[in-house]
């Protein structure tokens, strides 16, 4: 089973995806749980990667942090989440190429066609159909205090825009959800209360 949970920052990601580990393990199934920003990674490549696209912007070309998220992103796929899909393992990834498409596309302005099909050409048509997907959502006013309690706001060069900017990407994740067709569930609450809202959403 391949599960994947989306959304913007502070929202629960993590929280939430760890949840579900513990959920599923407790049933006795092999869970792998990873986030595709890979700033927690073990792996150096995969984390040196993650710390030149989110640390600060390094004066970065947008196009080149794209394909950076983009080689991270196929590289965790094939080395953590494709093997285990292939052993019948529950797979537990934190974001999916909407991040990109969010934060480079809408927020930055990278084409968003160019950011589709190079995705659409590397990444395999599993990658793309996921058994569960969930987009989190807040409010304003509710992440803009998550983040100011996380005292990361000038570790994460995203989490560094303005509040202008944070709309914007809130509204982009509006979008892709219709677009796409990805359920979007209300984050507000305690870990526990999202997360019953959570697995009743995907019928767990």
């Amino acid at each position: 089973m391949l599960i994947i949970v989306e959304g913007q920052d502070a929202t629960g990601k993590d929280t939430q995806a760890n949840l579900i580990k513990e959920y599923f393990e407790k049933q006795g199934k092999e869970v792998v749980h990873y986030s595709e920003s890979g700033t927690e990674s073990k792996n150096p490549f995969v984390s040196g990667i993650a710390n030149l696209n989110y640390k600060n912007d390094y004066g970065i070309d947008k196009k080149t942090r794209v394909l950076l998220y983009l080689v991270n992103r196929y590289e965790q796929w094939k080395s953590l989440a494709e093997p285990a899909l292939k052993k019948g393992k529950v797979v537990v990834i934190t974001r999916s190429w909407f991040s990109t498409l969010v934060y480079e596309g809408y927020g930055t302005g990278v084409s968003r066609s160019f950011i589709a099909r190079i995705h659409r050409e590397l990444m395999p048509q599993q990658y793309f159909k996921p058994d569960k997907y969930v987009i989190f959502t807040l409010s304003d006013e509710e992440r803009k205090k998550r983040l100011i309690s996380q005292g990361k706001r000038s570790e994460e060069f995203f989490k560094s825009k303005d509040a202008k900017f944070q709309a914007k990407l809130n509204r982009a994740y509006l979008e892709i959800a219709k677009k796409y067709r990805v359920a979007t569930l209300d984050a507000s609450g305690t870990p526990e209360e999202v997360f019953e809202k959570l697995k009743k959403l995907f019928q767990i």
